[in-house]
């Protein structure tokens, strides 16, 4: 089993600019998409959680480009779990080209500080991080590092 939760994407026309390359936006879509089917298929409990008052704010978002992707380009978002604590978690992903003959190219590399909060809208509070998502990360903690003793 890899370290990594991977989701696989073919870049389309309409992620791309004028020039032809991808547009600097699509980096940060895809760490959400990577992120929500992690959750629909490894953590679905927390799913129905976030249905009734669990909500997962995003705090912060970056990306670091190394080379430029075009439209059919075959991609593979690999998601890492960084650091694990009480009310937060912190995501790394890789986005590798994959190439023919088993070629990976490393492309870009980003992170993402996620919070876990419960309430109604305007009176949301920090809330643990739910059992059923620490147990669906617990293959993906290589080097984590622990803030609140949290990974299983």
């Amino acid at each position: 089993m890899n370290d990594y939760f991977e989701y696989r994407h073919t870049v389309g026309f309409e992620e791309t600019n004028i020039v032809g390359n991808v547009y600097y936006v699509n980096y940060l879509r895809w760490q959400g998409r990577c992120r929500e089917m992690f959750l629909k298929e490894r953590a679905p409990e927390v799913l129905a959680d976030l249905q009734d008052d669990l909500k997962l704010f995003t705090l912060k978002v970056d990306c670091e480009f190394y080379a430029e992707i075009t439209a059919f380009d075959e991609l593979s978002i690999r998601m890492r779990l960084l650091e694990l604590g009480q009310t937060q978690l912190e995501f790394g992903f890789d986005y590798v080209r994959l190439g023919p003959d088993d070629a990976e190219t490393l492309i870009a590399r980003g992170r993402q500080r996620v919070a876990c909060m419960r309430g109604p809208n305007t009176r949301t509070v920090p809330a643990r991080v739910p059992d059923p998502l620490s147990r669906a990360l617990a293959p993906y903690v290589p080097d984590v590092r622990v803030t609140a003793g949290r990974v299983a």
